[in-house]
């Protein structure tokens, strides 16, 4: 069991055990709430029905008790930096975790501002104890030791959105080789098709206990949300659409990801991206599919090696990079070596300066940044090999690396589906202050930071036919504002 804000007597002793796996946190502990009526899993992150950890916790600790589990999903109108784009993709993800609980036999509770305190909703339905899934970034894990401290009953988070929980390392890496080894040791004891853990008592929804449709404006009234960014229609949110991109991929783009995959032009990636920072759709989910299109002998056993150091990898390397570091989002996170040489340079010559809102408009002498810039503000996606590219040249552009990983963030942040997520904080670190990188040969601006040049860039796909096909912004739903 990882660590705990109280210690966790008068238990009950199968529900001890329950607790005490490196994926469960307990961050209130105590016994059950006596004469419950159900145990509650408060949504966040895992916004799905299938193979989520958290809710499978919630749904086993309710067959202990003889009770029957609700999901609880609260909608605030000020979610750190997202907006309408961001709030539409999860409108539609809403939808289908509202069928799914339905043909699962849990409940689900939907509640909106103001009418949403979690606290008032626990005691409405007499909840037992609550569980919660992880999110390592700084404000919803605060959010988190507020609740600890303020309930009345126990409260545990489960580690449902990466296949090795984070707790096993209990610490970052600084490069990916560093990590794979200990990585390697711990992936066959979670790599497992996952136990479907039934509910054995059906919630029925009291009367009079109130729900928002899914089918309505979850944002109505919501005055302050940002609705200069628009919804996109190259992807449509939810576990049933990340499903069917899940099919297509590992049925008919697996076979030729080692080539395609740094190929823009071609978009030969999973682009499961948003439907994983969502939580629409499990990591776990992802590479069983994919390791069983390989034994199926869809694809060769080094795309699987591939493909996963990607998805696992890198990923749970992220997570493990947010979780650790505090200053995730900004310059201060720089490896030391990255600081000084990138300090020794701040007073060099740049090739070109643009404004932050020069960058946004995609008002550059770089066409195949502008591409990369206009690909995200109108689909809200980046292919990854762009994206590197992409946070190199806004700090070549900029006044200095503080503005430059400000900027990045903001930009990755506003238009990205799959923005403020540990993935693309990582991969800002990684282009701006060297992050899970090692120090390269000496260039102006760059320092030793690894450098990427437009020339050398666009010799290894098709650049002119990734420009032609983000030559003109597309979708009348965003502006740059």
């Amino acid at each position: 069991m990882g660590e705990t804000t109280e210690r966790d007597s008068g238990a009950p002793e199968e529900l001890t055990r329950l607790a005490d796996q490196p994926r469960v946190l307990v961050r209130r502990g105590g016994p059950p709430r006596a004469g419950a009526q159900c145990v509650v899993y408060w949504m966040q992150r895992a916004m799905r029905i299938v193979d989520n950890p958290a809710l499978d916790v919630a749904i086993e600790a309710g067959n202990l008790l003889g009770l029957p589990v609700v999901v609880y999903f609260s909608v605030i109108p000020n979610y750190p930096n997202a907006n309408l784009r961001h709030y539409h993709f999860m409108a539609q993800g809403l939808r289908d975790v509202a069928e799914d609980a339905a043909e699962r036999g849990v409940g689900f509770v939907l509640h909106r501002h103001p009418d949403n305190s979690l606290d008032a909703f626990l005691d409405e339905v007499g909840a037992a104890l609550v569980v919660g899934d992880e999110n390592p970034c700084r404000e919803p894990e605060r959010w988190r030791q507020v609740l600890a401290k303020r309930l009345r009953l126990p409260f545990w988070t489960v580690d449902a959105d990466v296949v090795v929980p984070s707790q096993v390392f209990g610490r970052d890496y600084f490069l990916l080789h560093h990590f794979r080894p200990h990585l390697e040791r711990e992936l066959a004891k979670y790599l497992v098709k996952p136990k479907r853990v039934e509910p054995q008592h059906e919630w029925r929804q009291p009367k009079g206990l109130a729900s928002y449709p899914v089918e309505e404006d979850i944002t109505k009234g919501f005055d302050k949300l940002d609705r200069t960014v628009g919804p996109v229609d190259t992807f449509t949110g939810g576990t049933h659409a990340a499903l069917r991109r899940l099919h297509a991929f590992v049925s008919h783009e697996l076979a030729g990801y080692e080539e395609m995959r740094n190929k823009p032009e071609v978009k030969g990636t999973s682009r499961l991206s948003p439907y994983l920072h969502f939580g629409n759709i499990s990591p776990l989910t992802i590479a069983l599919a994919v390791e069983k299109a390989v034994a199926d002998g869809k694809a060769p056993e080094s795309t699987r090696k591939r493909y996963l150091d990607e998805l696992i990898g890198w990923r749970e390397l992220s997570v493990l990079f947010v979780k650790y570091n505090a200053n995730y989002d900004n310059w201060e996170c720089a490896e030391p070596w990255a600081r000084k040489t990138l300090m020794e340079h701040g007073g060099d010559p740049r090739p070109a300066a643009y404004t932050l809102k020069q960058l946004e408009r995609a008002e550059t002498h770089d066409e195949l940044w502008n591409a990369a810039q206009r690909e995200m503000v109108d689909t809200g996606w980046m292919h990854n090999y762009m994206r590197m590219y992409w946070a190199k040249k806004i700090l070549e552009w900029s006044p200095d690396p503080a503005r430059a990983f400000e900027w990045a963030v903001m930009l990755n942040d506003k238009y990205e589906l799959d923005g403020r997520d540990p993935n693309g904080y990582a991969g800002v670190a990684w282009a701006i202050v060297g992050k899970h990188d090692r120090p390269w040969f000496d260039k102006p601006v760059f320092g030793t930071v690894r450098p990427m040049s437009g020339a050398a860039t666009a010799k290894k796909f098709d650049a002119k036919a990734y420009v032609a096909r983000n030559s003109v912004a597309g979708n009348g739903g965003q502006k740059a504002s």
